[in-house]
């Protein structure tokens, strides 16, 4: 199985934009820097407007100092840069050619108290020897899980396809479907209750056609497998100085600390964006690359765009925003146990759902650790329904020490926690109720994690994904040539069979 070329390149079509070509991309996250970056290459004028004071959105990362005086940069919470993320990866190479700055993360665990570990790495690439491995490897499958499950709903799994699957399955929660599903507790608990919290949602709350596209996604239907590589630093260094240095070089004026308060068309097709305490700027091509909850509240405060795009409105208006998140990042006086793996998904516990080892992972965490003789610990809760950062960061800290009990007598040097609720989430019934990347108000294109694609990517990917087809859309309007983009097989191995439902 091999990467498909979804998006191809068009060498009968110039590569480069008319002289004069200007755009305006709001967001500096991975969906606003993936549409810049390309446009910058094309030749298009390209103004880079984010509202926070660093680059990167969820991915962004900010200096913070330690009570001993070190600065270290902390950001929203690991993630993972899964090896089948073919176009953010691409544009990673802007800035790294050789992408040196990744590294094998190891395992990936699923931790909890009532089971043994769980890992999903080392399995094949390829369907049906993926599933199948999984089954004669897993401790949490057994042959009762082969006789008890709903073979026809099982086959799903196997049977992903982009129209299909949501016209049968969008409208039942993924827990409704793990149940009908017939597996063991544990089987629910180990290989698909954790996977589904990835996504910012408690199986409850998750359209269980978003369940099924997402396990194609990542396992079945994944050339790579499931592995996946951290940057070796902090995301300012690997990540967002440099590519921030390509898009200048390129030309594109980045402005951070540039909050855009309402956008209005005006004559020939014009949009003007209204930027807090700065001068409005002015463009016939405008990305929004904002966050779910930026692009609802920035639709909501712009009246007069409306009308020109009651599409495109009426959908920022329905968008629904995730649960909060909460990042809780611990400095300890002492080392976790020499076994701990440096990242874990964590299943079954209230509030915690991984956690990960920085000191294990990036060079300036780990140098903190050699220093004082300590580790620095991440937490993470996806979907935390804690009243509040010390709640949750309390809480996460008590289910830490059930799991890992050496943490128990640990001492916090310092503590770095952030909760907020910026992410998308896909709940039973919202299939075809998301934003497009265009078609939908004339001179605008929205791109970000929670915009609806043309085809299957999720995550990070589905960021850059949108970020690149805005910009190929904005190419296509002036005549030039699209970027590439390549992704995994868009149906699964059994999508041609008719479906139980």
């Amino acid at each position: 199985m091999r990467p498909r070329v979804l998006v191809a390149a068009d060498p009968r079509l110039p590569r480069d934009a008319p002289a004069g070509t200007a755009a305006v991309v709001v967001g500096g996250g991975i969906a606003g820097m993936s549409a810049a970056v390309v446009l910058a290459e094309r030749g298009v004028e390209v103004t880079l407007l984010e509202a926070a004071d660093t680059l990167g959105g969820r991915l962004g990362a900010w200096p913070h100092t330690l009570p001993d005086g070190t600065e270290q940069v902390v950001e929203h919470g690991f993630h993972a840069f899964f090896r089948h993320y073919y176009t953010w990866r691409a544009i990673l190479r802007r800035a790294d050619p050789a992408l040196s700055f990744l590294r094998p993360v190891g395992g990936y665990p699923v931790l909890s108290r009532h089971w043994p570990p769980e890992d999903l790495t080392g399995l094949p690439g390829a369907p049906p020897l993926n599933l199948l491995a999984l089954f004669a490897r897993s401790p949490s499958l057994g042959l009762g899980d082969l006789t008890r499950s709903d073979r026809g709903l099982a086959a799903q799994l196997l049977a992903y396809d982009p129209e299909r699957t949501p016209a049968a399955f969008d409208d039942v929660p993924a827990a409704e479907f793990l149940r009908e599903l017939g597996m063991s507790d544990r089987a629910q608990a180990m290989l698909f209750e954790a996977f589904a919290r990835s996504f910012f949602a408690r199986p409850g709350d998750l359209s269980a056609a978003e369940l099924i596209a997402m396990f194609h996604y990542y396992f079945l239907g994944n050339p790579e497998g499931i592995g996946f590589d951290a940057p070796d630093t902090d995301h300012r260094t690997a990540i967002w100085e440099p590519l921030a240095a390509h898009l200048e070089k390129h030309g594109g004026e980045i402005r951070t600390g540039s909050h855009v308060r309402t956008i209005t068309p005006v004559d020939g097709h014009f949009w003007q964006v209204e930027i807090d305490a700065a001068p409005s700027v002015r463009t016939r091509h405008l990305v929004l690359a904002t966050d779910p909850g930026a692009l609802k509240a920035l639709l909501a405060a712009s009246p007069d765009a409306a009308p020109a795009a009651p599409l495109l409105a009426r959908k920022a208006a329905a968008i629904a925003v995730a649960p909060p998140f909460a990042v809780t990042r611990l400095w300890l006086d002492r080392d976790v146990a020499p076994e701990r793996p440096t990242f874990s998904a964590v299943s079954r516990e209230p509030t915690l759902d991984s956690i990960t080892v920085y000191s294990r992972l990036e060079r300036p965490s780990a140098e903190w650790a050699a220093r004082t003789g300590g580790s620095v610990v991440e937490l993470h809760s996806y979907a935390c329904d804690a009243p509040d950062a010390d709640t949750a960061t309390a809480r996460m800290r008590a289910e830490l020490a059930a799991l890992w009990p050496e943490t128990t007598a640990a001492q916090v040097v310092h503590l770095q926690q952030r909760m907020e609720a910026t992410a998308p989430t896909w709940p039973p019934g919202s299939a075809g109720t998301r934003p497009r990347v265009s078609g939908e108000a004339r001179g605008i294109r929205v791109a970000g994690d929670h915009v609806d694609t043309p085809f299957l990517t999720g995550l990070m990917e589905r960021a850059a994904v949108t970020g690149v087809l805005a910009a190929n859309d904005v190419l296509a309007e002036v005549g030039a040539g699209p970027e590439e983009i390549r992704g995994i097989p868009q149906r699964g191995l059994l999508a041609g069979l008719r479906r139980r439902r």
